[in-house]
């Protein structure tokens, strides 16, 4: 059940790659029957397709919102950034069978008359460096200030806080608070990737208990494998009206049955960081073409809400070429919708962003980062679907 288009559309993206196998059908269901409206996207290609990312790549995720959420301050309200924002600081604390888990939220939100819209950050690099809440430490990963000053608020919490980036530590973090027992789990037992997203969703209970914040127009953000998560969570929590993926690659947005010789495939990651995914995924090293997904599927799931890719032109390890294939292939799902996807098939200019589909895309000079450039990317796109009118 392949889909022949979706092959003649990436082959003429790309020319100068191969693909090891044809694409998998976006729009045909498992039973052979085309996908031609929303409905039976939402009743029948979207469930499978979604199923069968649970079940070989990420794993299932075996709780929700826990009974007894609560949101805690962790510190006083306080005025900042020459009184533009008002800062919040908030502990998620959740119990389970394992014991008490706790998210810490930093949070930098606009003085202004109405909601503010908001970017929420995985942050899946040193806290105190990065989302730094006293401000003493200011990177251009979480640039907090411009991001008030565009009208947003800046929302970030670290992952380590819901589950170590560690191998063997699924006793740990809100996998041990959850299935304390680690012998319980299965082939399709969620990985770290999943949790992380699970976190990401606590929070968004969070926004959407706050008044200052606009939860109808919160974007979920990460970088690397903080967009891998955020992909995830994006798929599987529809509260999020933008999911932005910076640099993911390989496991994010990455296809993997393009063939780019220097980014991460399969085998790589999962000998490596294999944590982050279900066990099952692991059957796929130097076996790509047997897995029945892809990953332009991946993406189509977030459809029609809004998406986001970005790439860096020195970052071959997580394949640009690869993750433009999937927002063309993914397109297909909010057209079904009356929207357009990715606004070209055509792989774009280096700092030429794409910004007038369903889907964002561009890909930057430089390495593997999250620059302020992306950040203005990101909120010009925003900016152009009307989230600070």
């Amino acid at each position: 059940m392949y889909f022949p288009m979706l092959l003649l559309i990436a082959r003429t993206l790309c020319a100068q790659t191969d693909f090891t196998a044809p694409i998998p059908a976006l729009l045909t269901t498992v039973q052979g029957a085309s996908v031609t409206t929303p409905e039976l996207w939402e009743k029948t290609r979207r469930p499978e397709l979604l199923d069968t990312f649970q079940q070989h790549v990420y794993g299932r995720t075996p709780i929700g919102r826990p009974a007894g959420l609560r949101f805690e301050a962790a510190a006083p309200d306080q005025t900042m950034m020459a009184g533009k924002a008002l800062r919040k600081q908030i502990n998620i604390v959740f119990q389970g069978p394992g014991g008490t888990g706790t998210i810490h939220v930093v949070a930098f939100i606009p003085k202004q008359q109405k909601p503010a819209p908001a970017f929420l950050l995985i942050c899946n690099r040193l806290p105190e460096k990065n989302i730094d809440p006293e401000r003493r430490e200011r990177s251009p990963f979480w640039p907090a200030e411009e991001i008030v000053d565009r009208g947003y608020a800046a929302i970030a919490f670290w992952n380590g806080d819901v589950a170590p980036d560690k191998p063997n530590m699924h006793h740990a973090g809100v996998h041990g608070l959850f299935q304390p027992d680690v012998r319980q789990r299965k082939p399709d037992s969620w990985g770290t990737l999943a949790a992380w997203a699970w976190g990401a969703s606590r929070i968004m209970d969070w926004i959407e208990s706050e008044p200052l914040l606009d939860a109808k127009h919160v974007a979920i953000i990460g970088h690397s494998r903080g967009g891998k998560t955020a992909l995830w969570c994006g798929v599987n929590d529809p509260r999020f009206a933008l999911t932005i993926s910076n640099d993911s690659g390989c496991g994010g947005a990455k296809l993997h049955r393009m063939k780019l010789p220097q980014s991460e495939s399969i085998a790589i990651i999962t000998e490596r960081l294999g944590y982050w995914f279900c066990d099952t995924f692991k059957q796929y090293a130097n076996n790509e073409n047997s897995l029945p997904v892809d990953q332009h599927q991946l993406l189509a799931l977030i459809a029609p809400r809004l998406l986001y890719v970005a790439s860096a032109r020195e970052d071959a390890w997580a394949g640009p070429e690869g993750e433009f294939a999937s927002c063309a292939l993914a397109s297909p799902a909010w057209e079904l919708y009356g929207k357009q996807g990715i606004e070209s098939k055509q792989f774009p200019a280096v700092n030429s962003p794409c910004l007038k589909g369903s889907i964002g895309y561009h890909i930057r000079a430089g390495k593997h980062d999250l620059t302020l450039y992306d950040w203005t990317c990101y909120m010009d796109f925003t900016d152009r679907h009307g989230w600070n009118k």
